[in-house]
This record gives C-alpha cells, structure tokens and sequence, in this order.
C-alpha cells in the first residue's frame, strides 16, 4: 500500500492502468480511453469525491470546537453551528464529544463521544451531519480535519474536464529496471512538508530523441505503478504543479504507462488537498501532449 501520510488518500485512486492496445487495436482503444476518462469524471464528481471537498483544518493540542458559528475555534462551511468538541491528546490519540440535538452521527450512528481513527491507521472514522462530513488525516505527522460537503459549490459547479486528443503513440511500452535494493525518495507535497517514499526501480523510453527515466513509488512488488510527474507543457497547458499516471506492475521487464490517462491531482480542484509534488528526476524535457488539460472551473 503507497504511504497514505504522504499522499494524501490519493492512493485510493488507484485504478487499472486501462485499456490494452496494439497496433491492429487501434480502434476499439480510442472509445475505451474515452469510457475511462467518463468513469474518472463520475469518480471525481461523486457526493464525496474531490470536488466536495470545504475546509482542512489542522488541530491544535488539547480542545478544538467545531461547528459553523463564527465564535467556533474552527469554522466549517456546512453541518451543525456548534457541533462539537475534537481533543487532539498529548499521546496523539483524537477524541469528538458531541453536542447534543445536532444530528452528528460517526460511522453512521449516532453517538455523543467517540474516538476518531485518522487515515494513516487505514479506514478514517467519518462524521456526518446532514450534507457535511469529516475525518482525520494525517499530514507529515500534523494532524487535521479535512471536511466534504456533497452539495459544495465546486462539485455543483463542475466545469468539466478538458483533454488532449487521445494519440495512441503516448501508450509507451517503457523497460522497468529494478534496482538492486529499494531506495528512498524524499516527495514534498504542496503544503511543503516532505515524506520518504520507497522506489523499487525506474521506467525508461525513448521519446522525440531523448531517454526518458521516471520513478514510480511502489512499496511492494506486484502493486500498481504510481508516477508523479510534470514536464514542458506544465504551468502552461497543464496544471503546474503535477500530473499523476497510473500503471500495472511491470511484466517480463515491460511497463506499459499510457499518457493519455494522465490525470490532474486534486489540488488542481480543490485548494483543500494536500497533494504530492514530482521528484526531480519525473520533470521531463518533452511536452506530454496527452491526457488531461489545467482545469478552468473554481478551484480557488
């Protein structure tokens, strides 16, 4: 399982590296990558999906009130005006204590106090109430609230997603080179904090005259590819920070990594993610002409 203090539950994104194609395949891989870039855009939009995201909240020791009245220690843009308490304890361990008549259930059921699992333990424990949920995540060893409301105004809102036309070429079949030993790589993510990831080996291919080396975290052999990546058309074309592509586990010595499945990170949705930033050596000197665009809705 890729670190989920680093990157941010993104791997719960993970998906097949998508549809297969070779030459004489041309054609039915076009409606397939147009059928995957649909089902990324139902993902996105879902009630808790990206675009539903309101608030990340970082906790301060000891007792946060929580709720959307302005005189909380920590306003929330939709629930209850005074929904609570959250205790951030000195051995790290978070508790809720609810007030009462406001409606809070977590993990659907309705309770005054509860502890509240973040998602570095695995599965987040969820508090609801009406259209507002939260969790707790943790961040570089800092932990926070990150708050969805199904009925935000981004996920009313969504613009739509814009894309290069799909050009099976950017489907590469890339030579995987593992490495003698796994290596550590040190990823930043847009709140500047950085984080270990493991790398068990590189991809390598020839694009437009150059070799193209990227490195995918992997922290155990058999598991999808994850690339953080940016290149020419970054900041101009595509959204600056990062492009992430996702990739089936290497096969005889071969990665197929299809750039036309080159998706944005949340942060390009949402101000409220905490998104992983590419390694040095996954800047490319080539303008990726394939998969998403720079999203042009309210992300602000």
């Amino acid at each position: 399982m890729l670190n989920r203090i680093l990157l941010g539950g993104i791997a719960l994104m993970l998906l097949s590296a998508g549809p297969v194609v070779s030459a004489v395949e041309t054609d039915a891989y076009l409606p397939e990558v147009e059928a995957w870039r649909a089902s990324r855009v139902e993902r996105l939009t879902a009630p808790g999906g990206w675009l539903s995201l309101v608030g990340l909240h970082f906790l301060e020791p000891e007792g946060n009130t929580v709720g959307t009245a302005e005189d909380n220690q920590i306003v929330i843009k939709a629930g209850p005006d005074h929904l609570g308490t959250v205790t951030l304890n000195a051995d790290g361990s978070v508790h809720l204590q609810v007030n009462p008549g406001t409606g809070v259930k977590v993990d659907d059921r309705e309770v005054l106090s509860a502890e509240l699992e973040p998602d570095s333990d695995g599965e987040p424990t969820i508090v609801t109430a009406g259209s507002m949920s939260f969790y707790v995540i943790n961040r570089g060893g800092k932990l926070a609230l990150r708050v969805k409301d199904s009925e935000s105004a981004r996920r009313r809102d969504f613009a739509g997603i814009d894309h290069y036309p799909i050009d099976p070429s950017w489907r590469i079949e890339a030579r995987w080179v593992p490495f003698d030993r796994p290596r550590d790589l040190m990823i930043k993510n847009i709140l500047g904090q950085e984080s270990n990831a493991l790398v068990l080996g590189k991809v390598v291919f020839e694009r437009e005259g150059r070799t193209i080396e990227l490195l995918p975290l992997q922290e155990t052999l058999g598991e999808p590819l994850f690339f953080i990546i940016a290149d020419e058309t970054s900041g101009k074309e595509t959204y600056g920070a990062a492009r992430f592509v996702y990739a089936d586990a290497p096969v005889d010595g071969k990665v197929v990594i299809d750039f036309n499945l080159a998706v944005n990170p949340p942060c390009a949705f949402t101000p409220f993610a905490t998104c992983p930033l590419p390694p040095a050596e996954n800047v490319m000197p080539i303008a990726v002409t394939a998969g998403e665009k720079d999203y042009h809705g309210e992300h602000e």
